[in-house]
């Protein structure tokens, strides 16, 4: 049985090592029908207007899943914490908040919020991985070098045993491109 009043937050990218807040609950779960991607333009944390960086969203495919992090939010807390979480994740509105079920590792099942792309935004990209890893090897923006953003969040699923074969790929090819 779970608090149906309680707010989670679904945690795949830079939330998995930078949630900007103590969870009160922290728990591996699954979201199922989205995939985690390098899917967003960044011009603002990982990247400028100039030079886009890329980071990770949850873009749909109804065949995959994403492992990630549910992190509830302890109560007492929930509008300082939401507040900053929004402030953070809708700098523009390529995200778009939703309220969507996940699956925690004891076998729960909970309504999270989560940040999804939205396909017809600007911020969109669909770039294979050769570009998505020569402007990750040289974006950087007002949160630091984008390349930083990829080896903290592959580095984290690696430390929850969620390890992501296509980011370490990823990783690697960047990580052989930087200046």
């Amino acid at each position: 049985m779970t608090d149906r009043n309680a707010i989670w937050v679904f945690a795949y990218g830079s939330l998995l090592w930078d949630p900007g807040f103590q969870p009160a609950e922290s728990t591996r779960a699954r979201l199922d029908g989205w995939r985690r991607s390098f899917c967003m333009w960044s011009m603002h944390f990982r990247g400028t207007e100039e030079m886009p960086g890329l980071v990770l969203a949850l873009d749909a495919d109804p065949a995959a899943c994403c492992q990630g992090l549910a992190l509830r939010v302890d109560p007492g807390e929930a509008d300082e914490v939401l507040g900053g979480i929004r402030k953070r994740e809708l700098i523009s509105d390529a995200y778009q908040e939703k309220t969507l079920p996940l699956a925690l590792e004891d076998g729960r099942q909970v309504q999270a919020l989560a940040y999804v792309i939205r396909r017809e935004h600007r911020q969109y990209a669909c770039v294979d991985q050769e570009t998505q890893a020569r402007t990750i090897a040289q974006a950087r923006g007002q949160r630091g070098p984008n390349f930083d953003y990829l080896a903290n969040t592959t580095d984290q699923l690696d430390k929850l045993g969620i390890g992501d074969p296509e980011l370490r790929m990823l990783l690697s090819r960047a990580k052989a491109l930087r200046p």
